[in-house]
């Protein structure tokens, strides 16, 4: 490891929503006490607290906000309800900004009611990372698309893979939108490490340095849960926790490593028997298996 670059353990961040039961507070203090000095965000806990104080909350606590999730939604046919999309991911960019994250996270969102069309709904993202792009610009936040696995898209996110994500980012400079690496929703892809180099900058558009790597980076945040089986009632709520399930999460952490990421490693897990413990006890378990199993 050369002079200056960060452990992997300083890498850490801890998602909002690994330890739900916990209040802003909560999660700023029990961060700070376990040394872990970054965390993932949420808008609607982040509005309900306040944005300011959210921002000095977490300041003052010495920790760096490494997403905000989420923004996106972006396939409504009705102008309308396009209009009103574009609004709320304006806010939401204002948000990130006022939080100190240059990484808003976006889910496209699914397929309108009735439509079976997926390249419409995929251009129509387009037409609104071009709406937004130069607004993010201007807040020096970049725009992250997120790949959630395929049994989302009718419902959520058209966006199923890593090459779909990067065939939108890549029409945009690479400082303006980029690509989350989540493995919960990209470990069953067989193409996902040529994808990952390509996000890298190996291939397509070339930008300015990104936040977590070398120029022409598209990899704007690397986000980590497990996929475990049986998968419960409401799939969303079914990651596991580091370790527990399919996922070769430190083939992934080195492949996104060998693409020249070396940014936030940000562990994100929906799981109710977690947020049914204590977080304390959730948050050091969670570590110890982030050492284990991505180190």
């Amino acid at each position: 490891m050369s002079p200056g670059t960060p452990s992997l353990l300083d890498r850490l961040s801890l998602n909002q929503q690994t330890v739900r039961q916990w209040s802003l507070p909560e999660l700023a203090d029990g961060c700070a006490r376990a040394g872990v000095r970054g965390v993932g965000l949420w808008r609607a806990p982040v509005q309900q607290y306040g944005v300011a104080a959210a921002a000095r909350l977490v300041r003052d606590a010495g920790l760096r906000v490494t997403s905000l999730c989420r923004g996106g939604f972006f396939t409504a046919v009705d102008p309308m309800e396009r209009a009103a999309a574009l609004d709320d991911n304006r806010a939401a960019l204002d948000e990130a900004a006022a939080l100190g994250t240059d990484t808003l996270v976006l889910v496209s969102g699914g397929l309108p009611p009735g439509s079976r069309d997926l390249r419409g709904a995929r251009e129509r993202i387009a037409d609104a990372l071009a709406e937004l792009a130069p607004y993010a610009a201007e807040r020096d936040v970049r725009l992250a698309l997120e790949p959630l696995h395929p049994m989302y898209a009718a419902d959520r996110c058209v966006v199923s893979t890593l090459a779909q994500a990067l065939d939108l980012a890549e029409r945009f400079p690479a400082g303006r939108v980029g690509v989350v690496v989540d493995t919960y929703h990209l470990w069953w892809d067989d193409t996902v490490g040529a994808q990952i180099g390509r996000a890298g900058g190996s291939g397509g558009a070339r930008g300015t340095d990104g936040p977590g790597g070398a120029a022409g980076s598209r990899i704007a945040a690397f986000q980590l849960a497990d996929w475990v089986t049986p998968l419960p009632e409401g799939v969303l709520l079914g990651r596991g926790q580091l370790g527990d399930g399919s996922v070769d999460l430190r083939w992934f952490r080195e492949r996104v490593e060998a693409a020249g990421y070396r940014g936030p490693v940000e562990v994100e897990i929906f799981n109710p028997a977690l947020w049914a413990r204590d977080g304390t006890e959730v948050l050091a378990e969670t570590v110890r298996r982030f050492l284990a199993h991505v180190g």
